[in-house]
């Protein structure tokens, strides 16, 4: 992780800031599958900054610059930031969260500026910052800069944007016409009132029109936007990237260029303003979602024009249909008979062959086994293959010629997925290939203990995420140890690896979701020693409806069913700190795994004596 010397950068940066009349210019770090412009927002910040991670923001005064990032990147953010930059550890006491930083920075004087890419901010996130900045009474205020200035500072050597074609993904995988889909969408319109929705987020239109992108990496979305309104549908995408039969996929669609969509919805809401008038009966307001851009909003006409929401497309796309729920089952199987393989072959070069291999190394050969399984696209995202102290970096990031070589007397800790065609994969395993330390091997268990006990877990229909997240750290805050990342991320259907609005974790807006039967989601504490050895399992999980004695509320119960099919490290595992509970579900698991993926190794004795072996019954 070498640091990136960003002096030159920032001067160019500040001269534009001068130019623009800004005193602090915000680099936001948002959803990255909004729309094109927040989807570059990673690369910007780190370009800017040097930072490579895939949460954080920045924030640049004439004098001063901060990074601010949560808990799974202080490690990281603490290695690459050079000299020129402060690091907001978010979510530690008496650490101020980057608005605050900036509205103290912009207080500091009379009347000092906060600038900011419209495209890059979400609608409320600018209302809070501009409401914050009113009452601090310095005359400070929030400009829209429409001009990108790391752009600017980038210049030619900015990446182009992608032109790969676009894909319809067929019924057999998605469950339901898109037709289905939009009028599914057009009865909550109808319930609210509302003229129309406006589809900002990418996986939301991919979702909608059951087509599928290459246009960012390990995501299979493309820039777009949409617009449904009762009557019609538009879709907005360079048309250029649709395949031969498009058209019959998206019968009733009307097909406009990416660029055109800011013009177009101006033109729609002064239109409705025009016919309905300020207060007239009908309904004259838009939808967007709270993830929506500033830019949106304001060309919409502003908030007295919108209604913000959580997205209904949202709420649907993480609730998976049978076909797609069959789906993940399926393609866990194949990913985990190429875990197995890979793991299998790891252990047998540096065990037996005392082979020399890096990080980057072993990614690519697990990369190369999972390209042989049916239905294989691509990652879901990069592999984080970890060695040691590497794996204590929660979302390490090996790079060629600049990662560590594996230590079969350390722990290694592999985080890794796959796209395929009837679902996504995300699995973490650590394992050990020597003789793991008395203090790995409880790590381990006690993290084991918090993966079982949320798997098991049954609670009433309206329960949400947040309510669940201390099951998994229980074990874990009874040696006075814990992790600083959430322990559940939704998962989408060959889509986002990340999928919200779903989790399980501490954030307050995983409060405000409940878990319902469909939702897919990960199950992964960890626990990392800094500078010594990291740890976490993750099973992806789907929430069920599950028998209980009894029925308080005369309400329905869910559970889980886990699709992972991985075995557990058996030397990494204190049998003497498991339950008779624990135990049975953990032979139960390893049997499952066995049965599943056994038949993918008829002609490959070394992984399937090691499949064998670690799903031996305790």
């Amino acid at each position: 992780m070498d640091k990136v010397n960003t002096t030159d950068r920032l001067a160019r940066l500040r001269e534009l800031m001068s130019q623009n009349k800004v005193d602090i210019y915000i680099v936001p770090s948002e959803d990255s599958h909004q729309s094109e412009y927040v989807a570059l927002t990673d690369m910007r910040r780190g370009y800017i900054s040097g930072f490579s991670g895939s949460a954080g923001t920045a924030v640049i005064t004439h004098d001063k610059a901060a990074l601010a990032t949560d808990g799974r990147y202080f490690n990281q953010a603490g290695k690459q930031l050079d000299g020129n930059w402060t690091l907001l550890k978010q979510g530690l006491q008496d650490v101020l969260t980057w608005q605050e930083w900036a509205i103290e920075q912009a207080s500091a004087g009379d009347g000092k500026s906060i600038g900011v890419d419209p495209t890059t901010v979400t609608a409320p996130e600018a209302r809070k910052i501009a409401e914050k900045l009113k009452k601090k009474g310095s005359g400070g205020k929030l400009v829209a800069v429409r001009e990108n200035l790391v752009d600017a500072v980038w210049g030619k050597e900015k990446p182009e944007r992608p032109s790969e074609k676009i894909m319809v993904l067929g019924d057999e995988y998605t469950g339901k016409k898109s037709t289905e889909k939009i009028e599914e969408l057009r009865k909550e319109l109808e319930k609210k009132k509302s003229r129309g929705f406006v589809v900002s987020m990418l996986d939301e239109v991919a979702w909608l029109f059951n087509l599928r992108g290459q246009d960012i990496p390990y995501n299979p979305v493309f820039f777009s936007y949409a617009v449904v309104t009762p009557k019609a549908a538009t879709l907005y995408v360079d048309e250029k990237k649709l395949p031969e039969g498009a058209e019959k996929a998206l019968e009733g669609v009307t097909i406009r260029p990416y660029e055109a969509v800011f013009g177009d919805i101006a033109a729609l809401s002064k239109e409705d303003q025009a016919v309905n008038g300020t207060s007239g009966g009908k309904a004259t307001k838009y939808l967007i979602s709270t993830k929506a851009s500033w830019a949106l909003s304001q060309a919409l006409g502003g908030e007295e024009k919108v209604e913000e929401l959580r997205s209904p497309v949202g709420d649907a796309k993480a609730v998976k249909n049978k076909t797609e729920l069959d789906g993940m089952r399926q393609c866990h199987i194949r990913d985990g008979a190429a875990l197995t393989k890979y793991f299998a072959w790891l252990e047998n070069e540096l065990i037996e062959k005392k082979a020399t291999l890096d990080e980057v190394q072993a990614a690519d050969k697990l990369e190369a086994i999972r390209k042989t399984h049916d239905k294989f696209v691509g990652l879901s995202f990069p592999t984080i293959s970890s060695t040691g102290a590497n794996a204590a970096v929660i979302h390490y990031q090996p790079e060629e010629g600049n990662c560590s070589t594996i230590d079969p007397t350390k722990v290694y800790l592999c985080d890794s997925g796959a796209q395929y065609l009837d679902g996504t994969t995300d699995t973490t395993r650590t394992l050990h290939f020597g003789e793991p330390t008395s203090a790995e091997r409880e790590a381990y268990t006690l993290v084991l203990k918090g993966n079982i006990a949320l798997e098991l877990v049954k609670f009433p229909k309206g329960t949400s995420g947040f309510a669940l997240d201390t099951l998994a750290r229980q074990f874990l805050w009874q040696y006075g140890l814990d992790y600083r990342h959430g322990t559940g991320h939704g998962v989408g259907s060959f889509l986002n690896v990340h999928e919200g609005p779903i989790g399980i974790g501490t954030r307050v807006q995983y409060s405000e979701v409940p878990l319902a039967v469909g939702n897919v989601i990960s199950d992964e504490p960890g626990y990392y020693k800094d500078g010594n050895f990291g740890i976490r399992i993750e099973n992806i999980v789907m929430v069920k409806e599950v028998e209980t004695k009894h029925k308080f509320g005369d309400k329905p119960y869910l559970g889980f069913e886990h699709v992972t099919m991985v075995p557990m490290c058996r030397k990494l595992i204190d049998v003497e700190l498991l339950s008779e509970t624990e135990r049975d579900w953990l032979n139960s698991y390893h049997k499952e795994v066995l049965e599943k993926t056994s038949s993918y190794f008829k002609d490959d004795e070394l992984s399937r004596k090691w499949l064998e072996r670690e799903c031996a019954p305790y």
